[in-house]
């Protein structure tokens, strides 16, 4: 069918009709398609379509997150999930699901891991591939996202990620690998960010050698929405489709660039079939009615199943029927059930924490708000709380994270819960001797209050029917089998990347290397809070029997405790003895989730794969495996292994170890020198980019002015005072809306864009001429911008009502040509 098209129809094919709708060519029969946001539920948006979840969106299941749901490690529950949101996507008319997201988490402050699985990229690409497996089983495209090193809100679409390949490889593109392995996603979104200066949409690296080159992905690639930087570059690398609306300006510049030599028709044409396959592998369009209700109760059962059980001194859980609860804190009659940004979703229904309570077994004897949401002190909330305690058998005290605290388009700025809720903790504990506290927030806190509480049950962003599955685990309905797919640090400075994140600069240097949690914990043995993997129960398992062959390891799981439990076994393997590759500890390769009656016993075999041994090997650019002794290990958590073995892997002499990287040798990273750095990454680190807001190089070539590539943020420093004030207007609006508790995402994307964006997201109206003309106002150029603005906007129109007539022209009457 390529060939029946015109040359302007394939550059347009290329970007988004609309905020959430591909282009369509109805005389060839070529369909549009529609997408939308959908990590943990399909955000289907009505009326006026703003991408971050500020207007409405049809009702839909609102399932756990997935940071909530890697705590499962229940790939099958994963799958069940996507199989819904698949069904979902169907009963909406929705045929590209943009998710799930699957980046590392890198620093437990990024504003967006909620939204993320683990920071291990195994566990977050075994559970992704089931997300993805699932949704494309209902006949529409999973979208994972965000392709690759996404790892800070801050500066997001203005940050270069300067990470080694070695890095890179292991840490923040296996996870990725797994999926396009495993599930063959039919299309894959690319990051916001710069990978080692260029960006991830126009990667040739990136999407051409590694992606489809090495893994075999067939599909479309996808821009983030405004993530697009040159169109004509992303064609010549990879990059499939441009979203969400950037008029006919970028199909113009395809065109013309065809026309001029400095794109071959041959890299539009393979772009255009990538469009033309996701269009004929989706499904068509067919009546689909959900069950609802079905879908409320498996988005419990997640929840469920979910859960991490974090302390329980004296067994105070579970609560019998009849204990006598006092419910305090805001968040039992306010739920914080998800994220806040792109993936907001309208739930069909929703139970608060109160509902629930009341439903179960237990008496509920009062409940008080006890702190204010937003964090300030209000003294007559502590008191009316400590006196609804009364003759409580126990509090339940309800604490998190609030929708301020973690955000799209915004990163945390500590790991604290906010003090009124820390000193609502405390005056309970002073009335009480049994507190349970039920947490709510999408990744780790700090607990320095631990020794105030009985039991910590962290249910993170537990979806419309978290409250229901934690009024199950509190009330012993349901045994909790959850496991940390992160780890709990003691303190943010005990994290390897704290030194470096976020980078407020245009440049973020991973440093830290391959050592991101409990890859650095173990290495470098830095105590936890609670280590990854961890998680209690109201029973125990023990393991016994290991056996490990070159195949895999096979071992017995017995439930040795009086009532039926899952767990979930982890094995883990390290290097035993030298090494001449610097690396982690142990690492995690594999895992079962295994459900017993009391007494009950099964034999677990974990197979190895290709991905259990190898290092990525910058010198030869590909994958070895080292061959020597290995220490193969199971255990309840990376820091409670019982059963160890040593397996001496047939592989290669890969020669002695380096001698110019003794911080990574000793996983010391936290002040890594700028020399070993650069000897990591095998170049010298850039200069002059420093933590400034600017690129130092502008538009117009003149030093100290912003360009296209700086975030609107960084009209902070601008030459003109109109551009400083709008600056000053941007960031007095966010901290409003902070202090009233309900974070503008619209005002925190746009405090992050770039300029370029403008002529990105605008469906035309704003051109990348344009763009440069209002550099020239923000620059000091005032009368030369506002006349560039004039004469652009008169042009793009002149050239988008050509553009516009020439793609409804009957095929065969005119050819496509440069318009200008």
């Amino acid at each position: 069918m390529s060939d029946e098209l015109t040359l302007l129809e394939k550059a347009a094919l290329l970007s988004g009709a609309s905020v959430w709708e591909t282009r369509a060519v109805p005389r060839l029969g070529i369909r549009s398609l529609t997408m939308s946001d959908g990590p943990h539920g399909i955000r289907k948006q009505t009326g006026s379509s703003d991408h971050l979840g500020i207007n409405a969106s049809r009702p839909a299941t609102c399932f756990p997150t997935s940071a909530t749901v890697a705590n499962s490690w229940d790939v099958d529950l994963a799958e069940q999930v996507g199989r819904a949101l698949g069904a979902e996507a169907v009963w909406l008319g929705v045929d590209v699901v943009l998710g799930p997201g699957l980046n590392i988490k890198r620093s437990p402050l990024c504003g967006r891991n909620f939204e993320y699985f683990s920071e291990d990229p195994y566990l977050s690409g075994v559970m992704a591939a089931g997300y993805v497996r699932g949704i494309q089983s209902q006949g529409v495209a999973a979208c994972p996202k965000h392709f690759a090193a996404n790892s800070q809100e801050l500066r997001r679409m203005a940050s270069d990620s300067v990470v080694d390949e070695r890095t890179l490889r292991e840490l923040y593109l296996t996870a990725f690998e797994i999926v396009v392995r495993e599930a063959r996603p039919l299309a894959l979104m690319t990051a916001y960010n710069k990978v080692n200066g260029v960006y991830a949409h126009e990667h040739p690296h990136l999407l051409l050698d590694v992606l489809r080159g090495e893994w075999g992905f067939d599909g479309a690639v996808v821009s983030d929405w405004g993530g697009s930087n040159d169109a004509v570059d992303a064609v010549r690398a990879g990059g499939t489709v441009e979203m969400p609306s950037p008029g006919l300006d970028s199909a113009r510049q395809v065109v013309d660039a065809v026309h001029a030599g400095r794109l071959t028709e041959a890299d539009l044409d393979a772009r255009v079939a990538e469009v033309l396959a996701l269009a004929e592998r989706v499904g068509p369009a067919r009546e689909l009615v959900v069950d609802v209700d079905a879908h409320h109760e498996l988005a419990r059962r997640v929840a469920q199943g979910s859960q991490v059980l974090l302390k329980n001194e004296g067994g105070v859980l579970p609560l019998g029927p009849g204990t006598r609860v006092a419910v305090l804190g805001d968040f039992a009659q306010t739920p914080r059930y998800q994220g806040a940004g792109s993936s907001l979703v309208n739930p069909t229904r929703l139970t608060t924490a109160l509902e629930a309570l009341q439903a179960s077994h237990l008496e509920v004897v009062g409940y008080a708000q006890g702190f204010a949401r937003g964090g300030g002190r209000e003294p007559g909330l502590l008191r009316e709380a400590v006196e609804t305690v009364g003759d409580a058998d126990v509090a339940l005290v309800y604490l998190g994270l609030d929708e301020t605290a973690e955000s799209e388009g915004n990163d945390r700025e500590h790991l604290r819960l906010a003090d009124a809720q820390v000193e609502l903790l405390a005056a309970v504990r002073k009335v009480t001797d049994r507190v349970v506290v039920v947490l709510s927030a999408g990744s780790v806190v700090e607990v320095p209050w631990l020794g105030d509480v009985d039991a910590l049950l962290h249910g993170y962003l537990g979806g419309q029917a978290g409250a229901e599955a934690t009024a199950d685990v509190l009330t012993g309905a349901v045994n909790p089998s959850g496991r940390l797919a992160e780890t709990y640090p003691v303190r943010l400075e005990d994290t390897a990347c704290h030194p470096y994140y976020p980078a407020t600069g245009e440049v973020a240097e991973y440093r830290e290397g391959l050592y991101v949690g409990y890859r650095h914990t173990e290495t470098a043995g830095v105590a936890t809070a609670f280590p990854f993997g961890f998680g209690l129960g109201y029973t125990t398992f023990e393991y016994a029997d290991l056996v490990v062959d070159e195949h895999g390891a096979t071992f017995t799981v017995r439930n040795t405790g009086a009532v039926a439990g899952a767990d979930v076994p982890q094995l883990y393997v390290g290097r035993r003895g030298p090494s001449g590759v610097h690396r982690a500890a142990r690492e995690l390769k594999g895992f079962r989730k295994v459900h017993l009656e009391p007494g009950q016993e099964a034999s677990v075999t974990i197979p190895f794969d290709r991905y259990t041994f190898r290092h990525f090997d910058v010198a030869t650019g590909g994958w070895r495996v080292e061959g020597g002794p290995f220490e193969v290990s199971v255990g309840h958590h990376v820091a409670d292994r019982p059963l160890v073995a040593v397996l001496d892997v047939d592989g290669e002499d890969v020669g002695e170890p380096r001698t110019d990287l003794p911080s990574y040798e000793a996983a010391a990273v936290t002040d890594v020198p700028d020399g070993e750095f650069a000897a990591l990454l095998g170049r010298t680190l850039a200069t002059g980019t420093g933590t400034g807001t600017g690129t130092g190089t502008g538009a117009a070539g003149v030093a100290g002015s912003l360009g296209a590539n700086d975030p609107l943020r960084a009209m902070h420093g601008a030459r003109s005072p109109l551009a400083r004030l709008a600056a000053r207007v941007l960031a007095a609006l966010i901290a409003r809306s902070r202090r009233r508790g309900k974070p503008d995402l619209n005002l925190f994307f746009l405090y992050n864009m770039p300029f370029r964006a403008i002529a990105k997201m605008t469906n035309g109206a704003f051109t990348t001429e344009m763009v440069d003309a209002l550099l020239d106002v923000v620059n000091g150029r005032f009368f030369r911008g506002v006349g560039g603005l004039v004469a652009g906007y008169v042009r793009g129109r002149r050239s988008a009502r050509r553009l516009a007539a020439e793609l409804t022209r009957p095929a065969g009457t005119a050819g496509a040509g440069a318009v200008r």
